[in-house]
Protein backbone atom coordinates (compact mmCIF):
# COMPACT_ATOMS: atom_id res chain seq x y z
CA UNK A 1 0.00 0.00 0.00
CA UNK A 2 1.27 3.56 -0.94
CA UNK A 3 0.55 6.27 2.05
CA UNK A 4 1.45 9.82 1.41
CA UNK A 5 0.52 11.81 4.65
CA UNK A 6 1.06 16.28 4.26
CA UNK A 7 3.33 15.82 1.42
CA UNK A 8 4.62 19.17 0.16
CA UNK A 9 7.26 19.85 -2.20
CA UNK A 10 8.42 23.28 -3.38
CA UNK A 11 10.96 24.67 -5.84
CA UNK A 12 11.73 28.09 -4.86
CA UNK A 13 9.07 30.33 -5.33
CA UNK A 14 6.84 27.81 -7.01
CA UNK A 15 4.59 24.86 -4.48
CA UNK A 16 4.27 21.99 -6.85
CA UNK A 17 2.59 19.95 -4.37
CA UNK A 18 0.83 21.27 -0.79
CA UNK A 19 -0.02 19.04 1.89
CA UNK A 20 -1.51 16.18 0.10
CA UNK A 21 -2.62 13.01 1.72
CA UNK A 22 -3.85 9.37 0.57
CA UNK A 23 -4.13 6.01 0.45
CA UNK A 24 -3.00 3.54 -2.89
CA UNK A 25 -4.73 0.35 -1.48
CA UNK A 26 -3.92 -3.33 -3.21
CA UNK A 27 -6.35 -4.85 -5.09
CA UNK A 28 -8.01 -2.35 -7.15
CA UNK A 29 -6.61 0.18 -10.13
CA UNK A 30 -6.56 3.29 -8.69
CA UNK A 31 -6.39 6.15 -11.28
CA UNK A 32 -4.55 9.70 -10.68
CA UNK A 33 -5.76 12.72 -12.41
CA UNK A 34 -5.10 16.14 -12.85
CA UNK A 35 -4.64 19.01 -15.05
CA UNK A 36 -1.02 20.06 -17.36
CA UNK A 37 0.88 21.46 -13.85
CA UNK A 38 -1.22 19.78 -10.71
CA UNK A 39 1.76 17.85 -9.55
CA UNK A 40 0.99 14.30 -10.89
CA UNK A 41 4.19 13.70 -11.91
CA UNK A 42 6.30 15.59 -8.75
CA UNK A 43 3.66 13.34 -6.70
CA UNK A 44 4.96 10.19 -8.35
CA UNK A 45 8.92 11.19 -8.19
CA UNK A 46 9.05 11.83 -4.89
CA UNK A 47 7.07 7.90 -4.05
CA UNK A 48 9.67 6.42 -5.94
CA UNK A 49 12.53 8.56 -3.56
CA UNK A 50 13.74 10.71 -6.86
CA UNK A 51 12.65 13.79 -5.29
CA UNK A 52 12.28 14.35 -1.34
CA UNK A 53 9.76 16.34 -0.58
CA UNK A 54 9.59 19.60 1.48
CA UNK A 55 7.61 18.13 4.41
CA UNK A 56 5.57 15.63 5.02
CA UNK A 57 6.35 11.62 4.11
CA UNK A 58 5.23 9.39 1.26
CA UNK A 59 5.95 5.45 2.43
CA UNK A 60 4.98 2.15 0.42
CA UNK A 61 4.60 -0.79 2.47
CA UNK A 62 5.07 1.45 5.85
CA UNK A 63 8.54 2.34 4.59
CA UNK A 64 9.88 5.06 2.47
CA UNK A 65 11.59 3.78 -0.76
CA UNK A 66 15.11 4.12 0.06
CA UNK A 67 14.61 1.75 3.12
CA UNK A 68 13.14 -0.78 0.95
CA UNK A 69 15.04 -4.01 0.50
CA UNK A 70 15.60 -4.68 -3.02
CA UNK A 71 13.38 -2.30 -3.85
CA UNK A 72 13.28 -3.30 -7.65
CA UNK A 73 11.68 -6.47 -6.74
CA UNK A 74 8.87 -4.39 -4.46
CA UNK A 75 7.79 -1.81 -6.66
CA UNK A 76 7.53 -1.25 -10.87
CA UNK A 77 7.81 1.82 -12.08
CA UNK A 78 6.99 3.50 -15.66
CA UNK A 79 7.68 7.53 -15.37
CA UNK A 80 9.51 7.78 -18.79
CA UNK A 81 9.41 5.67 -21.74
CA UNK A 82 12.58 7.05 -23.20
CA UNK A 83 14.71 6.51 -20.26
CA UNK A 84 16.47 3.99 -22.34
CA UNK A 85 20.28 4.03 -23.57
CA UNK A 86 19.71 4.47 -27.55
CA UNK A 87 21.96 2.27 -28.56
CA UNK A 88 21.23 -0.48 -26.03
CA UNK A 89 19.17 -3.80 -27.33
CA UNK A 90 16.21 -3.94 -25.55
CA UNK A 91 17.12 -7.05 -24.14
CA UNK A 92 20.37 -6.34 -22.84
CA UNK A 93 18.59 -3.24 -21.34
CA UNK A 94 16.29 -5.53 -19.42
CA UNK A 95 19.08 -7.91 -18.76
CA UNK A 96 21.14 -5.15 -17.05
CA UNK A 97 18.39 -3.94 -15.00
CA UNK A 98 17.79 -7.68 -14.08
CA UNK A 99 21.38 -8.39 -12.70
CA UNK A 100 21.91 -5.45 -10.62
CA UNK A 101 18.68 -6.48 -8.79
CA UNK A 102 19.63 -10.51 -8.58
CA UNK A 103 16.76 -11.19 -11.26
CA UNK A 104 17.35 -14.49 -13.22
CA UNK A 105 17.99 -13.87 -17.15
CA UNK A 106 14.84 -16.19 -17.80
CA UNK A 107 12.85 -13.91 -16.39
CA UNK A 108 13.71 -10.67 -19.10
CA UNK A 109 12.79 -13.13 -21.99
CA UNK A 110 9.13 -13.87 -19.94
CA UNK A 111 8.64 -10.03 -19.88
CA UNK A 112 9.54 -9.53 -23.53
CA UNK A 113 6.69 -12.47 -24.18
CA UNK A 114 4.52 -10.44 -22.13
CA UNK A 115 4.72 -6.91 -23.57
CA UNK A 116 5.07 -8.38 -27.05
CA UNK A 117 8.48 -7.28 -27.87
CA UNK A 118 10.30 -11.08 -28.68
CA UNK A 119 10.65 -10.26 -32.17
CA UNK A 120 12.80 -7.33 -31.58
CA UNK A 121 14.53 -8.36 -28.60
CA UNK A 122 18.12 -8.02 -30.65
CA UNK A 123 17.70 -4.40 -31.70
CA UNK A 124 18.44 -1.33 -30.34
CA UNK A 125 15.92 0.80 -28.74
CA UNK A 126 16.88 4.18 -30.17
CA UNK A 127 15.24 3.05 -33.31
CA UNK A 128 11.64 2.34 -31.12
CA UNK A 129 8.60 4.04 -32.05
CA UNK A 130 7.18 5.66 -28.78
CA UNK A 131 4.65 2.57 -28.60
CA UNK A 132 7.51 0.08 -28.85
CA UNK A 133 9.22 2.34 -26.10
CA UNK A 134 5.91 2.09 -23.73
CA UNK A 135 6.36 -1.62 -24.23
CA UNK A 136 9.30 -1.66 -23.84
CA UNK A 137 9.07 0.36 -20.39
CA UNK A 138 6.10 -1.90 -19.05
CA UNK A 139 8.57 -4.79 -19.29
CA UNK A 140 10.75 -3.23 -17.00
CA UNK A 141 8.54 -2.38 -14.45
CA UNK A 142 6.86 -5.83 -14.39
CA UNK A 143 10.81 -7.53 -14.31
CA UNK A 144 10.76 -8.25 -10.23
CA UNK A 145 7.69 -9.34 -10.07
CA UNK A 146 6.49 -6.28 -8.14
CA UNK A 147 3.30 -6.09 -5.79
CA UNK A 148 3.38 -2.01 -6.15
CA UNK A 149 3.14 -0.81 -9.50
CA UNK A 150 2.88 2.86 -10.62
CA UNK A 151 2.64 3.97 -14.25
CA UNK A 152 2.35 7.35 -15.55
CA UNK A 153 1.14 7.54 -19.37
CA UNK A 154 1.55 4.14 -19.66
CA UNK A 155 -0.80 4.09 -23.47
CA UNK A 156 0.68 7.23 -24.90
CA UNK A 157 1.66 6.21 -27.99
CA UNK A 158 -0.19 2.56 -28.40
CA UNK A 159 -2.50 1.71 -31.02
CA UNK A 160 -5.96 0.43 -29.53
CA UNK A 161 -4.80 -3.12 -29.79
CA UNK A 162 -2.06 -1.83 -27.29
CA UNK A 163 -4.28 0.25 -25.24
CA UNK A 164 -6.93 -2.32 -24.40
CA UNK A 165 -3.57 -4.88 -23.49
CA UNK A 166 -2.73 -2.69 -20.99
CA UNK A 167 -6.80 -2.18 -19.99
CA UNK A 168 -6.66 -6.13 -19.14
CA UNK A 169 -3.18 -6.17 -17.65
CA UNK A 170 -4.31 -3.93 -15.60
CA UNK A 171 -6.82 -4.92 -14.51
CA UNK A 172 -5.46 -8.73 -13.91
CA UNK A 173 -2.39 -6.94 -12.17
CA UNK A 174 -5.02 -5.52 -9.63
CA UNK A 175 -6.90 -8.81 -9.21
CA UNK A 176 -3.75 -10.83 -8.23
CA UNK A 177 -3.82 -8.39 -5.03
CA UNK A 178 -1.09 -5.53 -5.75
CA UNK A 179 -1.20 -2.24 -6.03
CA UNK A 180 -1.28 -0.36 -9.14
CA UNK A 181 -1.88 3.32 -9.52
CA UNK A 182 -1.93 4.69 -12.72
CA UNK A 183 -1.71 8.33 -14.29
CA UNK A 184 -3.69 9.26 -17.36
CA UNK A 185 -5.45 12.04 -19.42
CA UNK A 186 -7.51 9.37 -21.16
CA UNK A 187 -10.59 10.19 -19.46
CA UNK A 188 -12.23 7.39 -21.40
CA UNK A 189 -9.15 5.08 -21.19
CA UNK A 190 -9.91 5.68 -17.29
CA UNK A 191 -13.68 5.16 -16.96
CA UNK A 192 -12.92 1.39 -18.32
CA UNK A 193 -9.86 0.56 -16.48
CA UNK A 194 -10.05 2.36 -12.79
CA UNK A 195 -11.98 1.11 -9.84
CA UNK A 196 -10.61 4.08 -7.64
CA UNK A 197 -9.90 8.34 -8.42
CA UNK A 198 -7.60 10.31 -6.52
CA UNK A 199 -7.89 14.05 -8.35
CA UNK A 200 -5.64 16.70 -7.39
CA UNK A 201 -5.32 20.18 -9.02
CA UNK A 202 -2.46 22.91 -8.02
CA UNK A 203 -0.90 20.33 -5.91
CA UNK A 204 -3.99 20.25 -3.72
CA UNK A 205 -6.61 17.01 -3.30
CA UNK A 206 -9.81 17.50 -5.20
CA UNK A 207 -11.43 13.95 -4.65
CA UNK A 208 -10.30 10.79 -3.33
CA UNK A 209 -13.45 8.05 -3.90
CA UNK A 210 -14.98 5.44 -5.87
CA UNK A 211 -15.08 6.41 -9.42
CA UNK A 212 -19.00 5.75 -9.22
CA UNK A 213 -19.52 7.88 -6.70
CA UNK A 214 -16.84 10.77 -8.43
CA UNK A 215 -19.32 10.45 -10.99
CA UNK A 216 -22.51 10.76 -9.17
CA UNK A 217 -21.34 13.88 -6.85
CA UNK A 218 -19.47 15.64 -9.59
CA UNK A 219 -22.58 15.77 -12.48
CA UNK A 220 -26.17 15.49 -12.62
CA UNK A 221 -28.43 13.64 -14.26
CA UNK A 222 -31.20 13.72 -16.88
CA UNK A 223 -33.98 12.77 -18.99
CA UNK A 224 -33.99 12.87 -22.69
CA UNK A 225 -37.77 13.26 -24.04
CA UNK A 226 -38.46 13.18 -27.53
CA UNK A 227 -41.81 14.06 -29.52
CA UNK A 228 -43.22 13.55 -32.60
CA UNK A 229 -41.31 16.43 -34.84
CA UNK A 230 -44.26 17.17 -37.40
CA UNK A 231 -46.05 17.94 -34.26
CA UNK A 232 -43.96 21.11 -32.38
CA UNK A 233 -47.75 21.67 -30.81
CA UNK A 234 -46.95 18.56 -28.32
CA UNK A 235 -43.48 19.21 -27.79
CA UNK A 236 -44.58 23.04 -26.22
CA UNK A 237 -47.81 21.01 -24.54
CA UNK A 238 -45.22 18.30 -22.97
CA UNK A 239 -42.73 21.51 -21.85
CA UNK A 240 -45.59 23.46 -19.93
CA UNK A 241 -46.86 20.11 -18.40
CA UNK A 242 -43.25 19.63 -16.93
CA UNK A 243 -42.48 22.76 -15.49
CA UNK A 244 -45.64 22.49 -13.85
CA UNK A 245 -45.23 19.58 -12.14
CA UNK A 246 -41.91 20.78 -10.74
CA UNK A 247 -39.13 19.32 -13.65
CA UNK A 248 -36.89 22.15 -15.30
CA UNK A 249 -36.71 21.65 -19.49
CA UNK A 250 -34.16 22.50 -22.01
CA UNK A 251 -34.46 22.46 -25.58
CA UNK A 252 -31.69 19.98 -27.62
CA UNK A 253 -30.56 20.83 -30.95
CA UNK A 254 -32.05 18.23 -32.43
CA UNK A 255 -35.72 19.04 -31.18
CA UNK A 256 -35.23 16.97 -27.90
CA UNK A 257 -36.00 18.21 -24.36
CA UNK A 258 -33.78 17.43 -21.46
CA UNK A 259 -35.68 17.16 -18.71
CA UNK A 260 -34.06 17.84 -14.88
CA UNK A 261 -35.55 17.25 -11.61
CA UNK A 262 -38.14 14.53 -12.36
CA UNK A 263 -37.87 10.50 -11.82
CA UNK A 264 -38.79 8.98 -15.53
CA UNK A 265 -41.71 7.17 -14.11
CA UNK A 266 -42.97 10.56 -13.60
CA UNK A 267 -42.04 12.03 -16.85
CA UNK A 268 -44.03 9.05 -18.52
CA UNK A 269 -46.83 9.81 -16.93
CA UNK A 270 -47.11 13.18 -17.37
CA UNK A 271 -46.98 12.44 -20.87
CA UNK A 272 -49.32 9.75 -20.85
CA UNK A 273 -52.26 11.93 -18.73
CA UNK A 274 -51.16 15.05 -21.53
CA UNK A 275 -52.11 12.80 -23.97
CA UNK A 276 -48.31 13.45 -25.94
CA UNK A 277 -46.86 10.67 -27.56
CA UNK A 278 -43.38 9.67 -27.13
CA UNK A 279 -40.39 8.81 -29.59
CA UNK A 280 -37.91 8.88 -27.01
CA UNK A 281 -37.29 8.72 -23.56
CA UNK A 282 -34.02 8.16 -21.99
CA UNK A 283 -31.83 8.75 -18.71
CA UNK A 284 -28.51 9.99 -19.53
CA UNK A 285 -25.37 10.19 -16.92
CA UNK A 286 -22.29 12.26 -17.35
CA UNK A 287 -19.58 10.60 -18.29
CA UNK A 288 -16.05 10.64 -16.11
CA UNK A 289 -14.54 12.96 -18.77
CA UNK A 290 -17.97 15.47 -17.78
CA UNK A 291 -17.74 14.77 -14.15
CA UNK A 292 -14.30 15.51 -14.43
CA UNK A 293 -14.12 18.63 -15.97
CA UNK A 294 -16.30 20.11 -13.79
CA UNK A 295 -14.70 19.71 -10.71
CA UNK A 296 -11.29 21.03 -12.63
CA UNK A 297 -12.51 23.45 -14.43
CA UNK A 298 -11.19 26.04 -11.45
CA UNK A 299 -7.81 24.35 -11.40
CA UNK A 300 -6.85 24.58 -15.01
CA UNK A 301 -4.00 27.00 -15.61
CA UNK A 302 -3.30 26.80 -19.47
CA UNK A 303 -6.82 28.00 -21.27
CA UNK A 304 -7.21 28.30 -25.14
CA UNK A 305 -8.23 31.46 -26.44
CA UNK A 306 -10.81 31.94 -29.82
CA UNK A 307 -7.99 32.50 -32.93
CA UNK A 308 -9.86 36.25 -34.00
CA UNK A 309 -7.63 35.96 -37.32
CA UNK A 310 -7.14 39.88 -36.49
CA UNK A 311 -6.00 41.42 -39.71
CA UNK A 312 -5.67 38.00 -41.74
CA UNK A 313 -9.02 37.96 -43.83
CA UNK A 314 -8.95 38.66 -46.74
CA UNK A 315 -11.49 41.30 -48.42
CA UNK A 316 -14.23 40.06 -50.66
CA UNK A 317 -13.86 41.08 -54.28
CA UNK A 318 -16.38 44.32 -56.02
CA UNK A 319 -19.70 42.51 -55.82
CA UNK A 320 -19.03 39.15 -53.96
CA UNK A 321 -21.54 37.44 -51.65
CA UNK A 322 -19.84 36.51 -48.32
CA UNK A 323 -20.85 32.67 -47.85
CA UNK A 324 -24.06 31.88 -46.54
CA UNK A 325 -23.98 29.48 -43.31
CA UNK A 326 -24.64 26.09 -43.69
CA UNK A 327 -27.52 25.22 -41.05
CA UNK A 328 -25.83 23.19 -37.96
CA UNK A 329 -22.49 23.29 -39.20
CA UNK A 330 -20.22 23.15 -36.71
CA UNK A 331 -22.73 20.88 -34.40
CA UNK A 332 -22.22 17.77 -32.70
CA UNK A 333 -23.47 14.96 -35.22
CA UNK A 334 -23.19 17.43 -38.42
CA UNK A 335 -22.20 15.91 -41.27
CA UNK A 336 -21.12 17.66 -44.77
CA UNK A 337 -24.03 16.90 -47.38
CA UNK A 338 -23.91 14.59 -50.58
CA UNK A 339 -22.46 15.96 -53.69
CA UNK A 340 -24.94 17.42 -56.16
CA UNK A 341 -26.69 14.87 -57.92
CA UNK A 342 -25.49 13.93 -61.67
CA UNK A 343 -27.54 12.96 -64.88
CA UNK A 344 -30.32 12.49 -62.38
CA UNK A 345 -28.67 9.28 -60.70
CA UNK A 346 -27.34 10.39 -57.19
CA UNK A 347 -23.40 9.87 -57.23
CA UNK A 348 -23.28 8.75 -60.55
CA UNK A 349 -19.65 8.80 -62.51
CA UNK A 350 -19.38 11.06 -65.87
CA UNK A 351 -20.24 9.38 -69.42
CA UNK A 352 -16.93 7.85 -70.52
CA UNK A 353 -15.38 7.17 -67.71
CA UNK A 354 -14.88 4.18 -65.49
CA UNK A 355 -16.69 3.54 -62.01
CA UNK A 356 -14.97 4.02 -58.82
CA UNK A 357 -12.87 1.29 -57.95
CA UNK A 358 -14.98 -1.08 -54.19
CA UNK A 359 -12.13 1.33 -51.88
CA UNK A 360 -13.30 4.95 -53.58
CA UNK A 361 -10.05 4.89 -56.21
CA UNK A 362 -10.50 4.80 -59.89
CA UNK A 363 -11.70 1.03 -61.43
CA UNK A 364 -10.09 -1.28 -63.48
CA UNK A 365 -8.86 0.45 -66.60
CA UNK A 366 -8.66 3.84 -65.02
CA UNK A 367 -4.85 4.94 -65.34
CA UNK A 368 -3.80 6.26 -62.65
CA UNK A 369 -2.79 9.98 -62.46
CA UNK A 370 -0.19 9.94 -60.06
CA UNK A 371 1.72 6.76 -60.90
CA UNK A 372 5.64 6.92 -61.55
CA UNK A 373 6.74 4.55 -64.56
CA UNK A 374 8.98 2.17 -63.49
CA UNK A 375 12.31 1.25 -64.81
CA UNK A 376 10.94 -1.30 -67.26
CA UNK A 377 8.47 1.21 -68.11
CA UNK A 378 10.52 3.94 -69.28
CA UNK A 379 12.23 1.52 -71.44
CA UNK A 380 9.85 0.46 -73.42
CA UNK A 381 9.85 -2.63 -72.06
CA UNK A 382 7.00 -5.26 -71.04
CA UNK A 383 6.55 -4.92 -66.73
CA UNK A 384 6.17 -8.34 -65.03
CA UNK A 385 2.93 -9.24 -63.93
CA UNK A 386 2.69 -8.09 -60.06
CA UNK A 387 2.90 -11.27 -57.89
CA UNK A 388 1.19 -10.56 -54.36
CA UNK A 389 3.72 -11.42 -51.15
CA UNK A 390 2.97 -14.67 -49.44
CA UNK A 391 1.35 -13.62 -46.12
CA UNK A 392 2.83 -14.82 -43.29
CA UNK A 393 2.48 -17.96 -40.80
CA UNK A 394 0.00 -16.39 -38.17
CA UNK A 395 1.78 -17.90 -34.77
CA UNK A 396 -0.05 -18.94 -31.51
CA UNK A 397 0.59 -15.99 -28.54
CA UNK A 398 2.99 -17.22 -26.09
CA UNK A 399 1.12 -17.79 -22.50
CA UNK A 400 2.32 -16.13 -19.73
CA UNK A 401 0.97 -14.93 -16.03
CA UNK A 402 -0.41 -11.62 -17.79
CA UNK A 403 -2.62 -10.53 -20.89
CA UNK A 404 0.25 -11.13 -23.89
CA UNK A 405 0.44 -8.56 -26.44
CA UNK A 406 0.61 -9.89 -29.53
CA UNK A 407 3.74 -9.86 -31.45
CA UNK A 408 4.59 -7.52 -34.77
CA UNK A 409 4.44 -9.75 -38.24
CA UNK A 410 7.54 -9.59 -40.75
CA UNK A 411 5.69 -7.86 -44.15
CA UNK A 412 7.20 -9.43 -47.49
CA UNK A 413 8.61 -6.71 -49.98
CA UNK A 414 7.38 -7.14 -53.36
CA UNK A 415 9.40 -8.87 -55.71
CA UNK A 416 11.71 -6.09 -57.77
CA UNK A 417 11.00 -5.52 -61.40
CA UNK A 418 14.09 -8.00 -62.97
CA UNK A 419 16.16 -5.80 -65.68
CA UNK A 420 16.42 -6.94 -69.61
CA UNK A 421 20.37 -6.41 -69.25
CA UNK A 422 23.36 -6.01 -66.78
CA UNK A 423 24.20 -2.03 -66.16
CA UNK A 424 27.49 -1.29 -67.63
CA UNK A 425 29.85 -0.12 -64.50
CA UNK A 426 30.78 2.91 -64.24
CA UNK A 427 32.66 3.01 -61.17
CA UNK A 428 35.94 0.40 -60.08
CA UNK A 429 34.11 -0.35 -57.38
CA UNK A 430 31.45 -1.66 -59.57
CA UNK A 431 33.58 -4.20 -61.87
CA UNK A 432 35.19 -5.85 -58.49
Amino acid sequence: MIEAVGLTKRYGDKTAVYNLSFQVRPGAVTGFLGPNGSGKSTTMRMILGLDNPTSGQVTIGGYPYRRLPNAARQVGALLDAKAVHGGRAARNHLLCLAQLSGIPARRVDEVLGVVGLQDVARKRSKGFSLGMGQRLGIAAALLGDPQVLLFDEPVNGLDPEGILWVRNLMKALAAEGRTVFVSSHLMSEMALTADHLIVIGRGQLLADMNIQDFIAANSAGFARVRTPDTEPQLREKLSAAITEAGGHVLPEQDGALRVTGLALPRISDIAHDTDVRLWELSPHQASLEEAYMRMTQGAVDYRSTIDQKAGLMQPLPPGAQPPMPVPGQGQPGWYAPPPPQQGGQPFAAPQGQAQAGPYGGPGAGTPNPYAQAGPAARQGLPQPPFQAPAAPPSAAPPGGAFPTAPAPQPQTAAPAPQASAPATPTKPEDVR
